[in-house]
């Protein structure tokens, strides 16, 4: 059993910054792959980022490359999403997942799931 917990979303300006964590617990939190997916009112839930176990690539969505940065915090049991020059069409809730194997972009690969948290740029 995992267990995610997010925090850091907001309110933010167009080109300002949000820091997302998500700290995980449970059995072999090492051996976890992350993502991060994104969902707005009325879209699909999108993966934004992904990122393997212990330091292995990463993935990020063409929209937000150079903009977001997914880490791992071994030592914490935490994935953070750094997100710079926001954007109001980053607005959505955010959501970590975990799934042990390699990192993908496929929502239902991901069996753990944080609680989402809100993301909001206004223009």
């Amino acid at each position: 059993q995992v267990q995610l917990v997010e925090s850091g979303g907001g309110l933010v300006q167009t080109g300002g910054s949000l820091r997302l964590s998500c700290a995980a617990s449970g059995r072999s939190v090492r051996l976890l792959s992350m993502g991060w997916f994104r969902q707005a009112p009325g879209n699909e839930r999108e993966c934004v980022a992904a990122i393997t176990a212990s330091f292995g690539p990463t993935y990020y969505r063409d929209s937000v490359k150079g903009r977001f940065t997914i880490s791992i915090d071994n030592a914490k049991n935490t994935v953070s999403l750094q997100m710079n020059s926001l954007k109001p069409e980053d607005t959505a809730v955010y959501y970590c997942a975990a799934k042990y194997g390699s990192s993908t972009t496929r929502q239902y690969d991901y069996g753990f799931w944080g609680q989402g948290t809100q993301v909001t740029v206004s223009s």
